[in-house]
């Protein structure tokens, strides 16, 4: 009789065993799919905030440039448009049935959304320079194209350069003879002198035409006295097209920025564009835009940018639309 109430009491034991062993591995089980859970909810709460936030920073850009644009249209006066820097128009129009006139964007709709790609197209002027060939060995470890708004100089190393720029696959473009102001604008005559110097030097050095232009100062500068609108249709009428900028690196201010702030002062604004044409100087006293070259290439690979030399197919970018030179 005791024995059998030693093994009931055993096999009660062992049922009470096996009892609390499910209890345990149950609550075992429940925490566990609770901090899954939890876990899962909050990556997509995170994921939800961090979407929230980019959709708002890109709300934010666009109305900070946008109003950013209206002020320096009333400011400068310009029709509704024109502001003093973008055109917001870029209607293109038709001339003697055999050409149009390069479009320039309407930096409106050049805005970029959340999911728009980056087109960058990395240019330089001034040069050739005792900085050039540096400039273009980066561009060749990255296996990057860009575009060299140059100036004339006949010394043999310079006439090396500009063949190397065209042999590499770059885009050469000119930038005016002697990229003086006073002479260059003094009249349309003069004008066509200096750009006339230029095509022709640069097809007998290179074998290559070039068909784009960078004015010195810019479409918009305030330095000539003869209406900028004669100059553009001068190149019109010769079929060049002719590149402005929407991003700054800074490097030609008087403030002297590190490499690490012209990285930053191209990026800042890159984000904000699908097509982003940015100004860079090729010259022996920028030292800080040839260190900052190769951080800027990271970064924009960072954002998926698409690192591109101006062609027939670059979405224009001018402060002075072309097509407005023709409608005076």
């Amino acid at each position: 009789m005791m024995e059998d109430n030693s093994a009931n009491g055993l096999k009660r034991e062992r049922r009470k065993r096996k009892r609390v062993a499910l209890i345990r591995k149950a609550i075992i089980s429940l925490i566990t799919i609770w901090i899954f859970l939890s876990m899962g909810i909050c990556t997509a709460l995170l994921y939800k905030v961090h979407s929230l936030e980019y959709n708002l920073d890109y709300l934010l850009k666009n109305f900070t440039v946008s109003r950013q644009i209206e002020a320096e249209s009333k400011q400068s006066g310009a029709a509704a448009d024109e502001s003093a820097y973008f055109d917001l128009e870029g209607a293109a129009e038709e001339y003697d049935d055999d050409y149009s006139i390069a479009q320039a964007v309407n930096q409106q709709e050049n805005l970029a959304g959340p999911q728009d790609a980056h087109k960058v197209y990395l240019t330089f002027d001034d040069g050739p320079s005792s900085n050039t060939s540096q400039i273009l060995d980066i561009l060749k470890k990255y296996n990057y194209k860009a575009t060299f708004f140059v100036i004339g100089k006949e010394d043999e190393e310079s006439r090396e350069l500009y063949k190397r720029i065209v042999e590499e696959g770059h885009t050469l473009a000119m930038h005016s003879y002697s990229h003086k102001y006073n002479a260059l604008y003094d009249s349309v005559d003069s004008f066509d002198e200096d750009f006339s110097r230029i095509q022709n030097y640069l097809f007998e050095v290179t074998g290559q035409e070039c068909l784009f232009y960078r004015f010195p100062g810019g479409s918009s500068n305030h330095v000539s006295n003869v209406d900028m609108k004669k100059f553009i249709s001068y190149l019109n009428d010769r079929q060049i097209t002719y590149f402005d900028w929407n991003v700054s690196s800074g490097d030609a201010t008087s403030q002297a920025y590190t490499p690490e702030e012209l990285v930053e002062n191209v990026m800042e604004d890159v984000v904000k564009y699908k097509t982003s044409i940015v100004l860079m100087h090729d010259s022996s006293t920028k030292a800080s835009t040839v260190k900052a070259l190769e951080p800027m290439i990271k970064a924009l690979e960072g954002i998926e940018a698409e690192i591109l030399p101006i062609d027939e197919n670059t979405t224009v970018i001018q402060h002075i639309a072309a097509t407005n030179a023709e409608q005076q």
